[in-house]
């Protein structure tokens, strides 16, 4: 059936299709009023008109993006729809292996030419649904920044305000479903890469339980990266976590099959729920005289008054954490950077970013004692957070998600941060290190930008995470606030 033979009766008018949510279209698929051929074409022409301000995607393949919602349109029509997410518009950040695109890591030294015929895990989990890729979304070089910008692509900006930055390292994700190019993005996250754009660009969005989703090939920064769901809904990242949880034969490190229903945990409530509030999840040592911006603490303050109001049980701690997870987060950074540059030949190490460079510089200083140190650290860190989830009086922590707002898109931190360039992320790379379930959610503005609030669940109880986050989704009602764009 073409795309002209289906009405759109019922549905959100032709003209704001690109801001229907995932859950939307595939009620409205269902029901015949709508084709995933009007919805591709709405959003791709959504990123004809703001790419090139914003420029986060690295590559768009209009004809097949067309091809495929052709072909889910057909599935549709006759009632015989592939998977969860048959036609629903999806991109994916540069990072992951997508068969029959490039994917260059936001660097001079990974050549375009092919062959490029092989999906991540993440990726093969999006086309066996039926899911409608859009195309390659932005990355600083091999993910090694909260920013996003490279030498390769350019500056990516925020659709909140183009001047600032929408975070990293999967900031084109980010500013891509935030801008209206697609309601779901697959990014990476290896110490905040899918929270701090997530928080930057008022989104949600889910770093899993280590292991839950599938990756390979492993990250340059080996076992604290994840690949996660961004959306602008939380039912929208639980209905594209359920897809790509499913296994894959080639991850080393995954988890057994997982059958959690995920958007009913996001839709369960907060009633029962104990939440343990922490205005900066013990790392006040680490941010040093910067601080935390008075607008983030009062917006982490009012989400927990949110989630009180919601029945959640809301308590007040401090963490106190057995080891300075700033210093073993900060190894194992280095570290995973100089392994890119013995891999490199001088030539390319030549073409890296400098600030790429000086972390394989910093990290070739380094030698098994530091390397044993930050294993070491990461399992003490561990199980003393394990513990406290076990005995303590909560069942998941909220905290801010960044310390500060987005600050100018080409700079790789904020002003007044130099002497410690990673001293302005210090609470996400923790449960990258504990490899604990960590979600930002958006939980209110400040001067016209969103502010992003971090929620932490045990291991494996990825769900709760869920839970609490659509409780207070639902609580704050932000998520029809769209940029001026």
């Amino acid at each position: 059936m073409a795309a002209t033979e289906l009405s759109n009766e019922g549905g959100p008018p032709p003209g704001e299709l690109h801001d229907a949510t995932a859950v939307e279209l595939l009620a409205l698929y269902a029901r015949k009023a709508l084709s995933p051929v009007e919805v591709a074409e709405a959003v791709l022409t959504r990123i004809d008109a703001l790419n090139p301000r914003l420029n986060c995607f690295v590559a768009v393949d209009a004809e097949r993006t067309l091809q495929n919602a052709r072909a889910s349109e057909s599935r549709w029509h006759q009632g015989t729809p592939c998977g969860a997410l048959d036609g629903v518009p999806v991109s994916v950040k540069d990072l992951l292996l997508t068969a029959g695109w490039p994917t260059r890591k936001g660097s001079l030294t990974v050549s375009a030419d092919g062959p490029w015929e092989e999906d991540a895990p993440s990726v093969a989990r999006l086309r066996e649904h039926g899911a409608v890729l859009l195309g390659k979304t932005s990355t600083p070089e091999y993910g090694h920044k909260g920013t996003t910008s490279s030498i390769l692509c350019g500056v990516t900006r925020n659709p909140w305000n183009p001047d600032l930055t929408p975070g990293g390292s999967s900031g084109g994700a980010g500013a891509a479903v935030a801008g209206g190019m697609g309601p779901l993005a697959l990014g990476t996250d290896g110490g905040g890469s899918v929270r701090i754009p997530s928080s930057f660009t008022g989104l949600f969005g889910h770093k899993p339980s280590f292991g839950r989703v599938p990756a390979w090939p492993l990250s340059l920064f080996g076992t604290v990266a994840n690949v996660g769901p961004m959306a602008r809904t939380v039912t929208d990242g639980a209905l594209l976590y359920e897809v790509i949880t499913r296994p894959d034969h080639r991850d080393f490190h995954a988890l057994p099959p997982d059958d959690t229903d995920y958007r009913a945990a996001a839709l369960a409530g907060a009633q029962g729920l104990r939440v343990g509030y922490t205005p900066d999840f013990g790392m006040l040592h680490a941010i040093g005289e910067q601080g935390i911006d008075p607008a983030v603490a009062a917006v982490t303050r009012d989400a927990a008054a949110a989630l009180r109001r919601a029945g959640a049980d809301v308590r007040e701690i401090s963490l106190e954490w057995p080891r300075d997870p700033a210093r073993i987060f900060r190894l194992i950074w280095i570290m995973g950077a100089a392994r890119l540059a013995d891999d490199l030949g001088a030539d390319d190490y030549e073409l890296l970013d400098p600030n790429l460079q000086s972390f394989c510089e910093a990290g070739k200083k380094c030698g098994l004692t530091e390397y044993y140190e930050a294993q070491g650290g990461r399992e003490v860190l561990w199980t003393w957070l394990s513990e406290q989830f076990r005995t303590g009086p909560f069942d998941v922590l909220l905290g801010p998600t960044m310390p500060v707002l987005p600050f100018k898109a080409d700079r790789n931190f904020p002003d007044g941060w130099e002497s410690n360039p990673l001293a302005w992320v210090p609470f996400t790379p923790i449960f990258n290190l504990t490899r604990h379930p960590a979600a930002s959610v958006n939980a209110g503005f400040s001067g016209g930008l969103p502010v992003g609030v971090q929620l932490v669940g045990p291991w494996y109880h990825d769900h709760l995470v869920f839970q609490a986050a659509g409780a207070l989704e639902r609580e704050l009602g932000l998520v029809t606030r769209r940029p001026p764009l």
